[in-house]
């Protein structure tokens, strides 16, 4: 696979490590035939896009009342999934606001994006009891680098 571009044609070229005939992480992670969000689609997404920003992040934030917040808010999340079937409660939320009910089976987005996305990047056939193991070994990643920067332990003492 050679990764290098030949000189003067960098400009619109494609910079990938994958092969010209292969999908792309970002192409994946699309339908094929994406539907539009409406505005209240766009403000669930973004808002969970921000949620999904601040857990992978929010522990380097440098504000201790922020990282107080954030090593409560890690275990929340843990556990608003483990009550509410492993779904987010932002989905449950536009549901609601959409259909007048609590869950919705033909949303794709409801406790199943995450799942999705590995087993078409992989190829593997993962359960949902190991993707479930996987999240939940992340979520207790970052709580921990939180705690961890919040009391100074590890490389901020």
């Amino acid at each position: 696979m050679d990764l290098s571009l030949p000189p003067g044609k960098y400009r619109g070229a494609r910079v990938s490590i994958t092969e010209e005939n292969e999908t792309d992480i970002l192409d994946s992670a699309l339908p094929e035939h994406p539907q539009k969000r409406d505005a209240m689609g766009n403000a669930f997404f973004y808002h969970h896009f921000a949620m999904m920003l601040f857990i992978v992040a929010g522990w380097a934030v440098p504000f201790r009342p922020l990282l107080w917040f954030y090593v409560f808010f890690i275990p929340s999340v843990v556990l608003q999934w483990r009550l509410n079937k492993n779904t987010c409660i932002l989905n449950n939320i536009e549901t609601m606001i959409r259909t007048g009910r609590w869950r919705n089976i033909k949303n794709t987005e409801e406790g199943g994006w995450l799942w999705t996305l590995a087993r078409r990047l992989t190829g593997w056939d993962i359960s949902h009891f190991a993707m479930d193991v996987f999240i939940y070994c992340l979520m207790g990643t970052f709580l921990l680098l939180g705690l961890s920067h919040l009391k100074g332990w590890l490389f901020w003492g």
